[in-house]
């Protein structure tokens, strides 16, 4: 895998200063930790996919009310940083094919990191929602079978693509598997989500 330019601490400083609120901190921090293990699944450098996940959405908070923006923002910031082009085109492709980012809209995802990168981040909304309807709220009581189930109901947890989540197979994943990695990622890091 390419250089990305900058490291895990550094990382995490960026996330310190550029994101406050917890809730897309959360999410952040959760996207990383689903690229740990697919990272780990594949053999790649489980570090490094972790960066990728972490980072992904450092610009939302100067480009939520102007969501043309996203993505587009980030290169600023991680350019900045010290970050490859490698890993800003990478960061960049979990906005490819959205028509609200017109720069990004007629672009594709290729390859296992970027199909990754788009399926992990959009399946932690998923995920999330299934342990907030849990009695007590937690991810230790979510059960891969209601995840399943979760994840046909298209009428639950609505704004989570389920196509975004499918890119997971065309990186080498089927869904059941995808489904099962992802929610053993978070359950690792429960203690740290307060869930």
């Amino acid at each position: 895998m390419e250089n990305l330019g900058i490291t895990k601490q550094q990382a995490d400083d960026l996330l310190e200063k550029h994101i406050t609120d917890p809730v897309t901190r959360l999410h952040m921090i959760e996207s990383g930790a689903i690229m740990r293990a697919l990272a780990k699944r594949f053999g790649e450098d489980e570090e490094r996919w972790g960066i990728i996940g972490l980072l992904h959405d450092i610009d939302w908070e100067l480009t939520k009310e102007n969501s043309g923006e996203h993505c587009i923002m980030a290169e600023g910031i991680l350019r900045e940083a010290g970050a490859t082009d490698f890993l800003i085109e990478t960061i960049q492709s979990h906005g490819y094919g959205m028509e609200l980012i017109p720069v990004l809209k007629d672009k594709e995802r290729s390859g296992r990191l970027q199909h990754s990168l788009v399926a992990a981040e959009t399946l932690t909304g998923l995920i999330i929602a299934t342990a907030l309807m849990q009695p007590d709220k937690k991810l230790a009581s979510v059960k891969l079978s209601s995840l399943k189930k979760k994840f046909k109901n298209k009428g639950f947890a609505a704004r989570c693509n389920r196509e975004l989540i499918l890119e997971c197979e065309k990186a080498g994943v089927p869904l059941d598997e995808f489904l099962e990695l992802g929610l053993g990622a978070l359950q690792g890091i429960s203690d740290k989500l307060g869930l």
